[in-house]
Protein backbone atom coordinates (compact mmCIF):
# COMPACT_ATOMS: atom_id res chain seq x y z
CA UNK A 1 0.00 0.00 0.00
CA UNK A 2 1.27 3.38 -1.11
CA UNK A 3 0.47 6.14 1.33
CA UNK A 4 1.33 9.93 -0.14
CA UNK A 5 2.70 12.64 2.91
CA UNK A 6 1.95 15.75 1.58
CA UNK A 7 3.98 18.20 3.57
CA UNK A 8 7.35 17.52 4.96
CA UNK A 9 6.76 19.38 8.12
CA UNK A 10 7.71 17.58 11.53
CA UNK A 11 3.88 16.62 11.17
CA UNK A 12 4.81 14.80 7.80
CA UNK A 13 7.81 13.20 8.82
CA UNK A 14 5.98 11.99 11.71
CA UNK A 15 3.92 10.06 10.32
CA UNK A 16 5.54 9.18 7.32
CA UNK A 17 8.20 7.54 10.05
CA UNK A 18 5.15 5.84 11.40
CA UNK A 19 3.83 4.50 8.60
CA UNK A 20 7.11 3.21 6.97
CA UNK A 21 7.51 1.29 10.19
CA UNK A 22 4.08 -0.07 9.60
CA UNK A 23 5.22 -1.33 6.31
CA UNK A 24 3.83 1.02 4.21
CA UNK A 25 5.17 2.32 1.10
CA UNK A 26 5.67 6.19 1.76
CA UNK A 27 6.24 8.84 -0.31
CA UNK A 28 6.50 12.41 1.12
CA UNK A 29 6.30 15.71 -1.04
CA UNK A 30 7.52 18.55 0.17
CA UNK A 31 7.30 21.95 -1.66
CA UNK A 32 10.06 23.99 -0.21
CA UNK A 33 13.83 22.71 -0.88
CA UNK A 34 13.98 21.36 2.53
CA UNK A 35 11.90 19.20 4.59
CA UNK A 36 11.35 20.03 8.30
CA UNK A 37 9.52 23.38 8.04
CA UNK A 38 9.44 25.66 11.14
CA UNK A 39 12.21 23.36 12.74
CA UNK A 40 15.56 24.56 10.75
CA UNK A 41 19.14 25.51 11.26
CA UNK A 42 21.21 27.83 9.62
CA UNK A 43 24.99 28.75 10.84
CA UNK A 44 26.13 31.58 11.85
CA UNK A 45 29.61 32.65 12.98
CA UNK A 46 30.58 28.80 12.09
CA UNK A 47 27.94 27.89 14.68
CA UNK A 48 24.85 26.03 13.94
CA UNK A 49 21.80 26.95 15.34
CA UNK A 50 18.30 26.82 15.40
CA UNK A 51 16.66 29.21 13.19
CA UNK A 52 13.22 28.17 13.89
CA UNK A 53 12.15 25.69 17.43
CA UNK A 54 14.63 25.37 19.85
CA UNK A 55 12.52 23.58 22.84
CA UNK A 56 9.62 21.87 22.96
CA UNK A 57 6.65 21.60 25.93
CA UNK A 58 7.13 18.46 28.62
CA UNK A 59 3.44 18.77 29.45
CA UNK A 60 3.41 15.36 27.28
CA UNK A 61 5.78 12.75 26.72
CA UNK A 62 4.86 12.71 23.06
CA UNK A 63 7.73 14.43 21.53
CA UNK A 64 10.27 12.83 24.27
CA UNK A 65 9.08 9.47 23.20
CA UNK A 66 9.18 10.19 19.54
CA UNK A 67 12.70 11.57 20.36
CA UNK A 68 13.54 8.20 22.26
CA UNK A 69 12.60 6.06 19.13
CA UNK A 70 14.68 8.12 16.76
CA UNK A 71 17.85 7.55 19.28
CA UNK A 72 17.88 10.71 20.54
CA UNK A 73 16.69 10.62 23.65
CA UNK A 74 19.74 11.15 25.46
CA UNK A 75 20.45 14.01 24.24
CA UNK A 76 17.55 15.69 25.75
CA UNK A 77 18.25 18.71 28.16
CA UNK A 78 16.57 20.60 30.27
CA UNK A 79 17.22 24.26 29.97
CA UNK A 80 20.25 25.90 32.63
CA UNK A 81 18.07 27.30 35.65
CA UNK A 82 17.89 31.20 35.66
CA UNK A 83 14.05 31.81 34.54
CA UNK A 84 13.37 34.77 32.27
CA UNK A 85 12.64 38.62 32.97
CA UNK A 86 10.01 41.32 31.99
CA UNK A 87 11.23 44.73 30.44
CA UNK A 88 8.67 47.40 31.62
CA UNK A 89 9.40 50.93 30.62
CA UNK A 90 12.26 52.02 32.72
CA UNK A 91 13.03 48.92 34.50
CA UNK A 92 13.16 44.99 34.04
CA UNK A 93 12.00 42.75 36.80
CA UNK A 94 12.25 38.95 37.75
CA UNK A 95 8.79 37.41 35.50
CA UNK A 96 6.80 36.31 38.40
CA UNK A 97 5.95 32.49 39.34
CA UNK A 98 1.86 33.12 37.49
CA UNK A 99 0.05 30.54 37.37
CA UNK A 100 -0.47 30.31 33.37
CA UNK A 101 0.18 32.61 30.27
CA UNK A 102 0.46 35.37 32.98
CA UNK A 103 -2.02 34.95 34.83
CA UNK A 104 -1.64 35.36 38.31
CA UNK A 105 -2.65 32.14 40.82
CA UNK A 106 -1.92 35.23 43.35
CA UNK A 107 -2.57 38.94 42.87
CA UNK A 108 -1.20 39.82 46.27
CA UNK A 109 2.37 37.60 45.49
CA UNK A 110 5.00 39.84 46.06
CA UNK A 111 6.52 39.16 42.40
CA UNK A 112 3.10 40.17 40.67
CA UNK A 113 2.91 43.19 42.72
CA UNK A 114 6.04 44.37 41.93
CA UNK A 115 4.55 44.54 38.15
CA UNK A 116 1.30 45.53 38.34
CA UNK A 117 1.58 47.77 41.63
CA UNK A 118 -0.92 48.32 44.57
CA UNK A 119 -3.42 49.65 42.00
CA UNK A 120 -3.04 46.51 39.81
CA UNK A 121 -2.99 44.31 42.96
CA UNK A 122 -5.94 45.65 44.01
CA UNK A 123 -8.36 45.49 40.77
CA UNK A 124 -6.77 42.14 39.92
CA UNK A 125 -7.92 40.66 43.73
CA UNK A 126 -12.13 41.93 42.49
CA UNK A 127 -11.78 38.35 40.19
CA UNK A 128 -12.54 36.57 43.58
CA UNK A 129 -15.98 38.60 44.12
CA UNK A 130 -17.29 38.52 40.12
CA UNK A 131 -19.66 36.40 39.44
CA UNK A 132 -18.22 33.13 38.11
CA UNK A 133 -19.65 33.45 34.51
CA UNK A 134 -18.32 37.34 33.98
CA UNK A 135 -16.02 36.64 30.90
CA UNK A 136 -16.49 33.63 29.75
CA UNK A 137 -18.82 33.45 27.42
CA UNK A 138 -18.74 31.70 24.21
CA UNK A 139 -16.49 33.77 21.76
CA UNK A 140 -14.85 35.29 24.67
CA UNK A 141 -10.99 35.96 23.83
CA UNK A 142 -8.27 35.80 26.20
CA UNK A 143 -7.75 39.32 26.23
CA UNK A 144 -11.41 39.85 27.90
CA UNK A 145 -11.23 37.49 30.27
CA UNK A 146 -8.40 38.93 31.39
CA UNK A 147 -9.48 42.21 30.97
CA UNK A 148 -12.93 41.77 32.77
CA UNK A 149 -11.66 39.67 35.75
CA UNK A 150 -8.62 41.22 36.64
CA UNK A 151 -7.75 44.25 34.82
CA UNK A 152 -5.93 45.97 32.57
CA UNK A 153 -2.67 45.93 34.27
CA UNK A 154 -2.66 42.41 34.33
CA UNK A 155 -3.81 41.87 30.71
CA UNK A 156 -1.08 44.38 29.85
CA UNK A 157 2.07 43.73 32.29
CA UNK A 158 1.91 40.23 32.36
CA UNK A 159 -0.42 38.39 29.87
CA UNK A 160 0.40 40.28 26.54
CA UNK A 161 4.11 40.20 26.87
CA UNK A 162 3.96 35.86 27.78
CA UNK A 163 1.51 35.47 25.11
CA UNK A 164 3.55 37.32 22.83
CA UNK A 165 6.27 35.34 23.44
CA UNK A 166 4.74 31.88 23.75
CA UNK A 167 2.41 31.86 20.84
CA UNK A 168 3.44 35.30 18.57
CA UNK A 169 -0.41 36.76 19.11
CA UNK A 170 -1.89 38.85 20.72
CA UNK A 171 -4.52 37.80 23.73
CA UNK A 172 -7.58 39.28 21.68
CA UNK A 173 -6.79 37.00 19.12
CA UNK A 174 -6.48 33.88 21.55
CA UNK A 175 -9.47 31.55 23.13
CA UNK A 176 -9.30 31.42 26.48
CA UNK A 177 -9.00 27.63 26.30
CA UNK A 178 -6.07 27.61 24.76
CA UNK A 179 -5.19 26.62 28.31
CA UNK A 180 -7.36 23.42 27.83
CA UNK A 181 -10.38 24.06 29.98
CA UNK A 182 -9.59 27.16 30.91
CA UNK A 183 -12.80 28.82 30.88
CA UNK A 184 -14.94 25.88 32.79
CA UNK A 185 -12.47 26.27 35.57
CA UNK A 186 -13.33 29.78 36.01
CA UNK A 187 -17.00 28.95 36.24
CA UNK A 188 -15.91 26.15 38.60
CA UNK A 189 -13.39 27.26 40.94
CA UNK A 190 -15.38 31.19 41.04
CA UNK A 191 -12.36 32.76 40.15
CA UNK A 192 -9.47 33.12 37.23
CA UNK A 193 -7.16 33.49 39.95
CA UNK A 194 -7.72 29.67 41.05
CA UNK A 195 -8.17 28.07 37.77
CA UNK A 196 -4.70 29.54 36.67
CA UNK A 197 -3.25 27.89 40.42
CA UNK A 198 -4.99 25.03 39.21
CA UNK A 199 -3.47 24.76 35.89
CA UNK A 200 -0.11 25.36 37.03
CA UNK A 201 -0.39 22.96 39.68
CA UNK A 202 -1.91 20.38 36.79
CA UNK A 203 1.36 20.37 34.88
CA UNK A 204 4.01 18.29 35.56
CA UNK A 205 6.90 18.85 38.11
CA UNK A 206 10.17 20.23 36.53
CA UNK A 207 10.87 22.48 33.65
CA UNK A 208 7.91 23.29 31.45
CA UNK A 209 10.22 23.02 28.17
CA UNK A 210 13.09 20.61 26.85
CA UNK A 211 15.88 20.71 24.53
CA UNK A 212 18.26 18.71 21.97
CA UNK A 213 21.92 18.98 22.42
CA UNK A 214 23.22 20.29 18.80
CA UNK A 215 19.31 21.79 18.49
CA UNK A 216 16.08 20.36 17.93
CA UNK A 217 16.82 20.65 13.71
CA UNK A 218 18.31 17.13 14.85
CA UNK A 219 14.80 15.60 15.30
CA UNK A 220 14.17 16.67 11.65
CA UNK A 221 17.71 15.47 10.16
CA UNK A 222 16.64 11.91 12.36
CA UNK A 223 13.12 11.86 11.28
CA UNK A 224 14.15 12.00 7.48
CA UNK A 225 16.80 9.77 7.76
CA UNK A 226 14.53 6.92 9.24
CA UNK A 227 11.82 7.33 6.27
CA UNK A 228 14.42 6.67 4.09
CA UNK A 229 16.31 3.85 6.30
CA UNK A 230 12.56 2.29 6.54
CA UNK A 231 12.03 2.10 2.50
CA UNK A 232 9.95 5.21 2.46
CA UNK A 233 10.85 8.27 -0.41
CA UNK A 234 11.13 11.72 0.89
CA UNK A 235 10.95 14.55 -1.83
CA UNK A 236 11.91 18.26 -1.42
CA UNK A 237 11.13 20.90 -3.65
CA UNK A 238 8.04 19.11 -4.94
CA UNK A 239 4.66 20.88 -4.74
CA UNK A 240 1.13 18.64 -5.50
CA UNK A 241 -0.77 21.41 -7.78
CA UNK A 242 -3.63 18.86 -8.15
CA UNK A 243 -5.18 16.14 -5.63
CA UNK A 244 -8.20 14.13 -8.02
CA UNK A 245 -9.86 10.38 -6.89
CA UNK A 246 -8.27 7.82 -9.90
CA UNK A 247 -10.83 5.21 -9.49
CA UNK A 248 -10.02 3.67 -5.56
CA UNK A 249 -7.01 5.49 -5.88
CA UNK A 250 -5.68 9.18 -5.44
CA UNK A 251 -3.90 10.69 -8.69
CA UNK A 252 -1.87 13.88 -7.30
CA UNK A 253 -0.28 16.13 -9.71
CA UNK A 254 3.47 17.09 -8.91
CA UNK A 255 4.86 20.37 -10.39
CA UNK A 256 8.22 19.91 -11.54
CA UNK A 257 10.94 22.42 -12.91
CA UNK A 258 11.70 22.99 -15.87
CA UNK A 259 9.70 19.18 -16.70
CA UNK A 260 6.74 18.22 -14.08
CA UNK A 261 7.33 14.08 -13.49
CA UNK A 262 4.65 11.85 -13.53
CA UNK A 263 1.64 11.78 -11.54
CA UNK A 264 2.36 9.80 -8.20
CA UNK A 265 -1.03 7.08 -7.35
CA UNK A 266 -1.26 6.51 -3.69
CA UNK A 267 -4.23 4.30 -2.25
CA UNK A 268 -4.08 6.90 0.80
CA UNK A 269 -2.89 10.78 1.37
CA UNK A 270 -1.80 12.00 4.44
CA UNK A 271 -2.31 16.38 4.47
CA UNK A 272 0.23 17.81 6.40
CA UNK A 273 -0.48 21.31 5.26
CA UNK A 274 -1.01 25.13 6.36
CA UNK A 275 -4.88 25.96 5.90
CA UNK A 276 -4.88 28.12 2.81
CA UNK A 277 -2.81 25.22 0.24
CA UNK A 278 -5.30 22.51 2.00
CA UNK A 279 -8.11 24.81 1.05
CA UNK A 280 -6.49 25.34 -2.21
CA UNK A 281 -6.28 21.64 -2.71
CA UNK A 282 -8.97 19.86 -1.70
CA UNK A 283 -11.14 22.32 -3.02
CA UNK A 284 -12.72 20.11 -6.17
CA UNK A 285 -13.44 17.49 -4.29
CA UNK A 286 -14.83 19.36 -0.56
CA UNK A 287 -15.90 22.76 -1.73
CA UNK A 288 -17.16 23.49 1.77
CA UNK A 289 -14.33 24.16 3.03
CA UNK A 290 -13.93 26.97 0.90
CA UNK A 291 -17.50 28.75 1.61
CA UNK A 292 -17.56 29.49 5.17
CA UNK A 293 -15.03 31.21 7.19
CA UNK A 294 -11.37 30.84 6.99
CA UNK A 295 -8.70 31.41 9.86
CA UNK A 296 -6.33 34.15 9.04
CA UNK A 297 -2.83 33.21 8.94
CA UNK A 298 -0.56 33.92 12.25
CA UNK A 299 1.67 37.16 12.58
CA UNK A 300 4.90 37.10 10.51
CA UNK A 301 7.85 37.03 12.56
CA UNK A 302 11.34 38.34 11.88
CA UNK A 303 13.86 36.37 13.82
CA UNK A 304 17.05 37.83 14.32
CA UNK A 305 20.00 35.96 15.26
CA UNK A 306 23.36 37.38 17.06
CA UNK A 307 26.59 36.11 17.45
CA UNK A 308 28.34 38.64 19.94
CA UNK A 309 31.87 38.69 21.69
CA UNK A 310 30.73 40.18 24.92
CA UNK A 311 32.72 37.94 27.63
CA UNK A 312 30.29 39.92 30.59
CA UNK A 313 27.06 37.99 29.42
CA UNK A 314 28.66 35.52 30.82
CA UNK A 315 27.15 36.50 34.21
CA UNK A 316 23.47 36.16 32.22
CA UNK A 317 22.55 39.48 33.70
CA UNK A 318 18.91 38.82 32.24
CA UNK A 319 18.37 35.03 32.93
CA UNK A 320 17.65 33.05 29.97
CA UNK A 321 15.57 35.77 28.52
CA UNK A 322 13.60 38.59 28.58
CA UNK A 323 9.64 39.15 27.26
CA UNK A 324 8.80 42.88 26.49
CA UNK A 325 5.72 44.33 27.70
CA UNK A 326 3.86 46.98 25.40
CA UNK A 327 4.89 50.23 26.14
CA UNK A 328 8.70 49.46 26.82
CA UNK A 329 10.55 51.59 24.13
CA UNK A 330 12.72 48.63 22.86
CA UNK A 331 11.08 47.33 19.55
CA UNK A 332 11.43 43.56 20.06
CA UNK A 333 8.86 41.31 21.43
CA UNK A 334 11.66 38.94 23.51
CA UNK A 335 14.96 38.53 23.80
CA UNK A 336 16.49 34.53 24.46
CA UNK A 337 19.78 34.65 25.72
CA UNK A 338 20.64 31.07 23.93
CA UNK A 339 24.07 30.41 25.28
CA UNK A 340 22.63 31.35 28.89
CA UNK A 341 19.67 28.97 28.63
CA UNK A 342 21.81 25.76 26.99
CA UNK A 343 25.15 24.29 28.20
CA UNK A 344 26.03 22.76 25.41
CA UNK A 345 25.42 26.12 22.90
CA UNK A 346 27.81 27.76 25.85
CA UNK A 347 30.00 24.91 25.55
CA UNK A 348 29.98 25.15 21.79
CA UNK A 349 30.56 29.28 21.28
CA UNK A 350 33.31 29.28 24.14
CA UNK A 351 33.92 32.06 26.76
CA UNK A 352 32.90 35.41 25.87
CA UNK A 353 31.17 34.40 22.97
CA UNK A 354 27.17 34.70 23.26
CA UNK A 355 24.51 33.86 20.60
CA UNK A 356 21.27 36.21 20.80
CA UNK A 357 17.45 35.52 19.40
CA UNK A 358 15.47 38.60 18.98
CA UNK A 359 12.21 38.32 17.72
CA UNK A 360 10.34 41.00 15.87
CA UNK A 361 6.61 41.55 14.13
CA UNK A 362 7.60 41.58 10.86
CA UNK A 363 5.45 44.72 10.31
CA UNK A 364 7.83 46.81 11.75
CA UNK A 365 9.55 49.58 9.71
CA UNK A 366 13.16 50.71 9.56
CA UNK A 367 13.49 53.88 7.72
CA UNK A 368 9.78 53.24 6.31
CA UNK A 369 11.14 49.70 4.50
CA UNK A 370 9.80 46.61 6.76
CA UNK A 371 11.82 44.56 8.69
CA UNK A 372 11.88 41.59 6.29
CA UNK A 373 13.49 43.93 2.89
CA UNK A 374 15.82 45.96 4.95
CA UNK A 375 19.42 44.91 4.84
CA UNK A 376 20.71 41.87 7.56
CA UNK A 377 23.03 45.08 8.17
CA UNK A 378 20.03 47.12 9.63
CA UNK A 379 18.57 44.57 11.41
CA UNK A 380 21.29 43.35 13.07
CA UNK A 381 21.84 47.20 14.44
CA UNK A 382 18.47 47.36 15.91
CA UNK A 383 18.58 44.26 17.73
CA UNK A 384 22.04 44.99 18.98
CA UNK A 385 20.82 48.11 20.30
CA UNK A 386 17.80 46.31 22.31
CA UNK A 387 19.72 43.78 23.24
CA UNK A 388 21.72 45.93 24.64
CA UNK A 389 19.04 47.70 26.48
CA UNK A 390 17.20 44.63 27.85
CA UNK A 391 20.51 42.81 29.13
CA UNK A 392 21.53 45.87 30.75
CA UNK A 393 24.73 45.63 29.41
CA UNK A 394 27.33 47.20 26.80
CA UNK A 395 27.43 46.10 23.48
CA UNK A 396 29.35 47.91 20.98
CA UNK A 397 29.13 47.83 17.42
CA UNK A 398 32.49 45.97 17.32
CA UNK A 399 31.49 43.15 19.34
CA UNK A 400 28.98 41.75 16.74
CA UNK A 401 31.00 38.82 15.50
CA UNK A 402 28.18 38.02 12.96
CA UNK A 403 24.24 38.39 12.73
CA UNK A 404 21.26 36.16 10.46
CA UNK A 405 17.72 36.85 9.85
CA UNK A 406 15.14 34.68 9.42
CA UNK A 407 11.73 35.32 8.45
CA UNK A 408 8.49 33.19 9.23
CA UNK A 409 5.65 34.13 7.69
CA UNK A 410 1.64 33.41 8.32
CA UNK A 411 2.14 30.28 10.24
CA UNK A 412 0.04 28.30 12.45
CA UNK A 413 -3.46 31.11 12.91
CA UNK A 414 -4.23 32.13 16.70
CA UNK A 415 -6.35 29.51 18.53
CA UNK A 416 -9.98 31.47 18.27
CA UNK A 417 -13.61 31.06 17.60
CA UNK A 418 -12.86 30.77 13.63
CA UNK A 419 -9.80 28.25 13.88
CA UNK A 420 -12.05 25.82 15.96
CA UNK A 421 -14.89 26.08 13.86
CA UNK A 422 -12.71 25.40 10.83
CA UNK A 423 -11.00 22.50 12.30
CA UNK A 424 -14.25 21.42 12.72
CA UNK A 425 -15.99 21.52 9.63
CA UNK A 426 -12.40 20.02 8.09
CA UNK A 427 -12.31 16.81 10.34
CA UNK A 428 -16.46 16.70 9.31
CA UNK A 429 -15.25 17.08 5.57
CA UNK A 430 -12.35 14.60 5.80
CA UNK A 431 -14.65 12.21 7.64
CA UNK A 432 -16.62 11.78 4.42
CA UNK A 433 -14.05 10.99 1.68
CA UNK A 434 -12.24 7.71 2.10
CA UNK A 435 -8.46 7.20 1.82
CA UNK A 436 -7.80 10.56 3.44
CA UNK A 437 -6.49 12.16 6.20
CA UNK A 438 -5.50 15.79 7.84
CA UNK A 439 -2.58 16.17 10.51
CA UNK A 440 -0.12 19.37 11.50
CA UNK A 441 -0.58 22.28 13.47
CA UNK A 442 -3.19 23.53 11.41
CA UNK A 443 -5.26 20.28 12.86
CA UNK A 444 -3.58 19.67 15.77
CA UNK A 445 -2.69 22.90 17.43
CA UNK A 446 0.54 24.71 18.27
CA UNK A 447 3.53 23.50 19.42
CA UNK A 448 5.56 20.39 18.48
CA UNK A 449 4.23 18.86 21.56
CA UNK A 450 0.37 18.64 19.99
CA UNK A 451 1.86 18.42 16.30
CA UNK A 452 3.92 14.93 17.14
CA UNK A 453 0.91 13.27 19.37
CA UNK A 454 -1.49 14.33 16.28
CA UNK A 455 0.58 13.08 13.81
CA UNK A 456 1.54 9.87 15.68
CA UNK A 457 -2.27 9.23 16.30
CA UNK A 458 -2.94 9.37 12.66
CA UNK A 459 -0.56 7.03 11.64
CA UNK A 460 -1.62 4.66 14.51
CA UNK A 461 -5.29 4.86 12.61
CA UNK A 462 -4.21 4.68 9.35
CA UNK A 463 -2.12 1.00 10.19
CA UNK A 464 -5.24 -0.31 11.90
Amino acid sequence: MTVAVVGGGVAGLTVARDLAAGGRHVVVLEEADRVGGTVASHVVAGITLDSGAESFATRTTAVADLLSDLGLADDIVPPRPGGAWLQLPGRAVHLPATGVLGIPGRVWASDVRSVVGLAGAARASLDRALPPHWGTAPGTSLSRLVRVRMGRRVHDRLVAPVVRGVHSADPVDLDPDVVPGLRESVRERGSLAAAAAAARAAAPAGSAVAGLVGGMHRMVTALHDDVVRLGGEVRASSPVAQLARAGDRWRLGVDGRPEPPEPLFADQVVLALPGPALGRLVAPDLPDLLAGPAPRPGARIVLATLVVDVPALDAAPRGTGVLVADDSRVRARALTHATAKWAWLAAAAGPGRHVLRLSYNAALEIDGIPLHAVTVEQLAELARADAEALLATPIPPGAVAAAARTLWAGGMPPAGPVQRQWSALVADAMAAVPGIELTGAWAAGTGLAAVVAHARATAARLLT
